[in-house]
């Protein structure tokens, strides 16, 4: 069941970076996150209602609130902050790819915070997986690309650096949620944890700094709304709710591999909404790039 639901992650989060990438370019990334986590809070409290019997998961214990929460913050509000600034900046299949690097950063935190083992296989894999990525991402912006369209290396570098970020906060929210999951907790009241928690977070700041107005007046067309919605639905909703399924029913390890296939699936996406031509070099970057993250897991 595990593994099942990484995949579907992996589809949905494919999904979801389409839209949020389009609505990103449309209304900015720090509106798009506020919105987006806004309706996933309250699309999880819905199905926490219909399927818990509840709005809230009040009798969770304490010590739940605290890891899953401090995930949420790291992974939902930090990790997803600089995965939409990488979408943006360098679309979203380089992005994703960019997460393949978390089962990596997983396996590695695992190592020194909960005590895993890695064996020296599965370290050359994780350097197969790195080199994999360095590859695709030195090739640098193709034609069709809106930073190579501003002719602005930086912004594809920086692009990579928040692509970079993204992965390293879903890693630490992913072992982070662990130890909230503990005793088979439910997984939907782990992720609405997660959503309020990095909601009420990002939502905070956006009051101290004044910028709950603007936000509320971002969308400026049904399309836009439509997009985040949509997002919102198949990305911290559903992939968020399968991802912690995921990681409840199969090693961190395999679930993070598994969960980080988007890369593949957004090859013909990409093309096809965004004109992107996707040279040879970066196919085989991102199978080895795949290759590697799975072989950690799998030997």
């Amino acid at each position: 069941m595990g593994e099942i639901a990484a995949l579907a992650t992996s589809v949905l989060w494919s999904l979801t970076s389409i839209q949020f990438t389009l609505a990103g370019r449309r209304i900015g990334v720090a509106a798009t996150n506020r919105i987006r986590l806004l309706l996933a809070t309250l699309f999880l409290s819905l199905a926490h209602l219909v399927l818990q019997g509840e709005l809230w998961p009040l009798k969770a214990e304490l010590f739940r609130w605290g890891w899953l929460g401090l995930s949420g913050i790291v992974g939902l509000a930090l990790g997803d902050t600089s995965l939409f600034q990488a979408l943006v900046l360098i679309g979203p299949r380089r992005s994703m790819l960019m997460m393949t690097l978390a089962p990596i950063i997983s396996s590695l935190l695992a190592w020194g915070f909960l005590g895993e083992t890695l064996q020296p296989i599965e370290v050359s894999a994780a350097l197969l997986a790195i080199a994999g990525t360095a590859w695709v991402v030195s090739e640098g912006p193709s034609t069709n690309s809106r930073a190579q369209t501003a002719k602005n290396r930086r912004q594809y570098v920086l692009g990579v650096l928040y692509g970079l970020g993204g992965a390293l906060g879903q890693a630490l929210g992913l072992v982070l949620a662990t130890q909230g999951l503990t005793g088979n907790f439910p997984a939907l009241s782990a992720t609405l944890i997660r959503m309020v928690v990095a909601s009420s977070v990002i939502w905070f700041f956006a009051l101290i700094r004044g910028q709950v107005k603007a936000t509320s007046h971002s969308p400026v067309d049904r399309n836009v709304w439509l997009l985040i919605a949509g997002g919102s639905l198949t990305g911290p909703f559903l992939g968020v709710w399968c991802s912690m399924i995921a990681v409840q029913g199969a090693p961190v390890g395999i679930a993070s591999t598994l969960m980080a296939l988007s890369p593949i699936l957004l090859v013909p996406l990409e093309h096809w909404l965004f004109g992107e031509k996707v040279s040879a070099r970066a196919i085989t970057g991102t199978i080895v790039a795949l290759a590697g993250a799975a072989l950690i897991f799998l030997t």
